[in-house]
């Protein structure tokens, strides 16, 4: 990987939904707060390679349950808890401790995932002809 290759983050959204979004090299907390909605954060390690970020006071607040980061973890380690809210999802974290945004192949894998394994209605198209 080049230092010029874009990197990613994605959102999964308690309703199922997501948002790909850029990862810039550095200033990280401003993206994390909107794109989670939250004022504080934490990291949770899903895998050496996978990061994912919550609201640290979701499950406080009464966040719903976000079905997709909890399947996610589960699938790479002993699930012991679910998690509350919009997350983000990162890559992992190199030698200077600054988390790594995924690549395309990786956000494309995330994607598919999500796609497979949770219940997302994608709205087919309308029939605009009148009755």
């Amino acid at each position: 990987m080049t230092d010029t290759q874009p990197l990613y983050a994605l959102i999964l959204r308690t309703d199922g939904s997501f948002e790909v979004i850029d990862w810039p090299k550095e200033n990280h907390l401003p993206i994390l707060y909107k794109g989670i909605g939250c004022t504080h954060v934490d990291a949770v390690d899903i895998s050496p390679r996978l990061s994912m970020w919550i609201d640290d006071s979701g499950l406080i607040n009464g966040s719903p349950v976000n079905r997709a980061a909890t399947i996610l973890y589960a699938i790479h380690q002993e699930p012991h808890q679910h998690y509350h809210g919009d997350v983000i999802i990162t890559g992992g974290v190199d030698r200077e401790g600054e988390t790594l945004g995924l690549t395309n192949n990786e956000v494309a894998s995330l994607i598919d995932f999500h796609l497979t394994f949770i219940p997302f209605r994608i709205p087919g198209q309308r029939d605009r002809r009148e009755s």
